[in-house]
């Protein structure tokens, strides 16, 4: 894995901010990859306080296998750039800093690229595990569905084609936990093409009190998150016209429309149905 030595296809990047506890079961994770003359690993130290993460990112930087760049705090998007910035692989797969990855995901994705070359963006399953336990279903990519809610994780391969003509990850501060949100929402609307793994090829950590659970709860800060979204991408993101829409139909018949809620949501059976015969539209 001399990164000095041979151009990599890939390079993996990770960024840290202390979870240096957690810095060994991802190298390990990593070294499991059979094929090492394929990928490089690039970490940013983003300017961690810690003291254990510091000495374990010193240690594996010793080993010389590994490509380290430190810098001042600035945050998990430019510290993200930055590895980009200072890589060489023709494809990037990210990783958070308490996740592993299965050793087949390189294989399979740049097979996928191989047979799909229209394909910028390789994403897949994986592995819950921590607070949580399970396989998280990704799904068929779908921009109407991408729009509502992330369904792709930070941990997904694409070209680096994609990145530079895109511009990487946006540094916006509060948009931190749904940055890649946002990159997957900025290629979608560029046409770039989408292609789904139907296997788990990472395991991801669940903490009880984890960034993304935190966002979630924090009200205000999704708002502003919505409202620089709407800004950003005003052609084509809206859920403000969802917001009138929904609200049209329940002003127009309350209680017919909230009749149709609790029959497709409660009795589905007698919903389709009644779809059949042409009583009710298929969708609210």
């Amino acid at each position: 894995m001399q990164h000095e030595l041979r151009e990599p296809i890939v390079s993996i990047i990770i960024p840290y901010y202390n979870h240096g506890e957690f810095v060994d079961a991802t190298i390990e994770s990593i070294e499991k990859i059979p094929d090492k003359k394929r990928f490089e690993v690039v970490i940013v130290n983003d300017g961690s306080p810690d003291p254990y993460t510091n000495e374990r990112l010193a240690a594996i930087a010793s080993t010389g296998k590994y490509k380290i760049i430190e810098q001042k705090n600035q945050g998990v998007c430019v510290a993200r750039n930055t590895a980009i910035q200072n890589s060489r692989g023709k494809f990037i797969l990210p990783m958070d800093s308490d996740n592993m990855i299965r050793p087949e995901y390189i294989d399979e994705a740049l097979k996928v690229f191989e047979e799909h070359p229209e394909t910028m963006v390789v994403y897949c399953d994986y592995y819950l595990f921590g607070a949580e336990s399970g396989v998280r279903k990704a799904g068929p990519f779908n921009l109407q569905r991408l729009m509502l809610d992330n369904f792709i994780d930070n941990c997904s391969m694409f070209r680096r084609e994609m990145f530079d003509e895109i511009g990487g990850y946006d540094p916006f501060p509060t948009i931190v936990g749904v940055e890649d949100w946002e990159l997957w929402m900025r290629a979608a609307f560029k046409g770039y093409k989408f292609h789904y793994i139907e296997k788990p090829l990472f395991d991801y950590r669940v903490a009880k009190n984890s960034q993304i659970k935190r966002l979630i709860a924090n009200k205000i800060k999704g708002n502003k998150n919505t409202d620089y979204f709407i800004k950003k991408h005003d052609a084509y993101f809206g859920p403000q016209y969802i917001d009138e829409n929904i609200l049209n139909k329940f002003r127009s018949g309350f209680f017919s429309y909230l009749f149709k809620i609790i029959l497709k949501l409660y009795f589905p059976k007698k919903f389709a149905s009644m779809v059949e015969q042409g009583k009710l539209r298929k969708y609210l």
